[in-house]
């Protein structure tokens, strides 16, 4: 079985982008340089593929109950066109996956899941839809997705594009028809920067990313540059910190859990670790030298391993040696020394907050 392609494949290579494969999908990890192309975004404007990302719809008259079920945020405090960051839980309180979660209308709601999940999440959502009157379509072939990004992405959107976005505030999204065809875009971004996605056929998806790299005024950004950008403003990336053995909780993400709602799968797992505490918790460090922890590395305390790197680098936008690990609880206090093992030697280090570099979105 050979790696999927996404609709810009033969542009990718055609822009002599670097390809690997990511998530089942033969994906561009940078076209110039991961450092130019993150700098593309936190000061003008880049564009990502991301079409290989996973989207389900769930429609039918149970279907706002239904979301609720298997959701931990609460869409029913919602309006139509508003967008949720949550999650799917095991009973456990493990994660299935991390989404977002778009109310297109009252019994319409558009889910986009991680790509190494899709076929995974669309299960769960099946198998957990008994007693309720809702259809789960996988809608990931219909669509392709762009990601445009950086502080002049609105500007950029509005006029290579011609798609008015200048209204849509963060964490909302709108439907547009053109040329007869369904667009969907939203305002969510995953870079810590302004930023648009676009939802469209493939077609679309191809003709827009034409004119993005044509205008000049948008630079073409791979995956390498999607984890560095994120990862900097404490977003996580499901694998590294969000899985089955790592709950929102553990991961610093219960505000995203609403307890005060009837009920969903994890809510009594999620309550006793927010009212007993939990055993691991993710937490950013900063080492004192330029040595770059990186993921899978052991963080120690007086020679004994009390946790592990999940990412890490050289901050291209703080210059910084940081990483965030999944380390023990009583190591995760702001201001705990600890050390990071980097091949036979350790590097002393501090634990600090997850967000590294401050957010820049539109408000």
């Amino acid at each position: 079985m050979g790696n999927k392609k996404t609709c810009l494949h033969d542009k990718h290579v055609a822009l002599g982008a670097l390809m690997q494969p990511f998530a089942g999908y033969d994906m561009p990890i940078q076209y110039s340089s991961i450092i130019e192309e993150h700098n593309a975004v936190r000061t003008a404007c880049g564009v990502f593929d991301v079409s290989h990302m996973g989207e389900a719809i769930v429609t039918g008259p149970d279907a706002e109950r239904y979301v609720n079920h298997i959701f931990t945020n609460d869409v029913a405090s919602i309006n139509n066109g508003q967008i949720l960051y949550g999650m799917m839980l095991y009973p456990d309180g493990g994660t299935v996956d991390d989404m977002l979660v778009y109310k297109m209308e009252a019994e319409r709601f558009f889910i986009v899941i991680n790509a190494s999940n899709t076929d995974k999440d669309i299960a769960w959502m099946k198998d957990n839809a008994e007693g309720y009157d809702v259809s789960i379509e996988d809608a990931s072939e219909r669509y392709g997705q762009l990601a445009v990004q950086g502080p002049d992405a609105e500007a950029v959107t509005e006029e290579v594009l011609g798609l008015k976005c200048k209204e849509l505030v963060f964490y909302t999204s709108k439907t547009i028809c053109v040329d007869g065809e369904e667009i969907i875009i939203s305002r969510t971004g995953y870079t810590g920067e302004d930023g648009f996605e676009i939802y469209a056929s493939a077609d679309i998806i191809r003709l827009y990313w034409d004119r993005l790299i044509n205008s000049g005024r948008c630079k073409p950004c791979g995956l390498g540059c999607r984890d560095t950008l994120r990862f900097e403003v404490g977003l996580p990336l499901y694998g590294n910190e969000l899985s089955k053995d790592i709950s929102p909780v553990m991961a610093g993400l219960s505000m995203f859990c609403k307890l005060d709602k009837a009920e969903f799968i994890g809510k009594e797992a999620v309550a006793e670790q927010k009212a007993n505490g939990v055993r691991q918790k993710v937490v950013g460090i900063e080492l004192n030298d330029h040595a770059v922890p990186r993921h899978g590395y052991s963080v120690v305390v007086n020679g004994t391993v009390i946790g592990t790197v999940t990412t890490g680098y050289q901050s291209i936008s703080t210059h910084k040696s940081i990483c965030m690990a999944l380390i023990d609880a009583a190591y995760a206090k702001l201001g705990t020394q600890v050390e990071v093992q980097i091949r036979k030697k350790t590097f002393a280090g501090t634990v600090v907050k997850k967000r590294f570099y401050d957010k820049h979105y539109k408000k």
